[in-house]
């Protein structure tokens, strides 16, 4: 039984024996209660033998499940209720994406800017902070973490990013508001005990060196919770990620965990490499020499997808590269990133009608890039690549 098929079954579980408690009067429910106690005693004793014990990233399934965002295909993104589900849903690891509060608070958020993302602009008392800025050399405007203390950030409430796409993720606008990294860290350690086993984080440092260029430094902060919480072992149930190289670089100096480096589209340059005036190109990162340096400081990449796969000019996937065996050869496990139900992310030949927001066939899409032996994926739709993963799980047929 895979993790997810068994957090399915402990909901409905769940929702079985509260059913049942109403009807069979208070002996049940003490019973009831008593086992809930021993159950929640044999979790949190599980829970401590694999915090103990537990093996590093190499010990986790392949393909690994990746909540992108939390279940951002069914809830706001980045919030403890997306978190929750994708959880739920029976994702492995789940992703946070971090960026600083102006008093130095470490919040999830995929962006900096939060105009797209929070309910900012009905508070008339923040209109005036509505501004642009250039962010790693791109001019954005709107409203920006860096600009708000941790208060003020906890005034707003989170919302569905792509409404257009996601129109039913609109029925949650509201329901939670701008975690902290703190309070996830807290979560899966609730949720470990809980359900007696870790709970795997993937973490995203967004544009660190920009905000290194404010004084609000991401790395060691983050380093600082990572050990205060017991996630900066070699075996930490945690994987570090950021699109600048240097950013990890400077995270394997502070903490053991281990760490991936993200790889966008081949032509262009990290942004610290932009900086820093170093010529090389993503390109020049997937080549053999290029993956070689990476391996010196990280365990894996974390590619776009097309680095994998090319499209063409219609849409259509091409010809497979040798992205996968040359990361292999040196090492590096890939996680590559992103998997999406909908027609508008999926590749053309899987998409299915005209409707962009219409589901595809997402599985046929799954299918493709496992075949070429990956490591694992990040999802917006955790039940979906699970159940797609399954397939290419040792011990299971094609």
């Amino acid at each position: 039984m895979t993790q997810g098929g068994a957090a399915r079954r402990t909901v409905l579980g769940a929702a079985v024996l509260a059913a049942g408690g109403g009807m069979a009067g208070i002996s049940a429910g003490s019973a009831s209660a008593a086992q809930t106690a021993r159950a929640t005693d044999t979790a949190e004793a599980a829970f401590a033998a694999d915090a103990r014990h537990g093996g590093g990233y190499r010990d986790l399934p392949v393909p690994l499940v990746i909540g992108h965002r939390g279940a951002c295909g069914y809830r706001p993104e980045h919030t403890l209720g997306s978190y929750q589900l994708a959880l739920d849903l029976g994702a492995d690891v789940v992703e946070q994406d971090l960026v600083p509060t102006k008093d130095g608070h470490l919040v999830c958020r995929h962006e900096n800017e939060i105009g797209g993302t929070t309910d900012v602009a009905d508070h008339a008392g923040f209109a005036s902070r509505r501004t642009t800025k250039s962010i790693d050399g791109v001019a954005v405007t709107g409203w920006f973490t860096e600009d708000f203390t941790l208060a003020e950030l906890k005034t707003l409430r989170a919302k569905e990013r792509i409404p257009a796409v996601r129109q039913r993720n609109t029925l949650y606008d509201g329901r939670w508001d701008v975690p902290t990294f703190e309070e996830v860290l807290r979560w899966a350690d609730r949720e470990g005990k809980r359900r007696g086993k870790r709970v795997w984080l993937h973490v995203e440092t967004k544009h660190p060196t920009y905000f290194r260029s404010l004084g609000l430094g991401l790395e060691e902060p983050l380093a600082k919770l990572l050990r205060r919480y017991g996630r900066d072992g070699r075996n930490a149930p945690l994987f570090l990620q950021s699109f600048e190289p240097s950013s990890i670089q400077r995270l394997s100096k502070l903490v053991s965990a281990p760490r991936v480096v993200l790889l966008s589209a081949a032509g262009t340059r990290p942004w610290d490499f932009e900086q820093a005036e170093d010529p090389r190109t993503v390109a020049d990162l997937v080549k053999p020499e290029g993956l070689k340096w990476i391996a010196g400081f990280a365990q894996g990449i974390g590619p776009t997808m097309d680095l994998i796969i090319p499209r063409d000019a219609a849409g259509k996937l091409g010809t497979p590269t040798t992205l996968v065996k040359d990361a292999h050869a040196r090492g590096l496990v890939l996680h590559p990133y992103t998997g999406r139900n909908e027609n508008s992310f999926l590749p053309a030949e899987y998409r299915r009608g005209t409707d962009p927001a219409a589901y595809g066939d997402a599985f046929g899409a799954f299918k493709t890039y496992f075949e070429q032996g990956i490591d694992g994926i990040f999802t917006d739709n955790a039940d979906t690549g699970l159940l797609a993963a399954e397939a290419f799980r040792p011990g299971r047929g094609r």
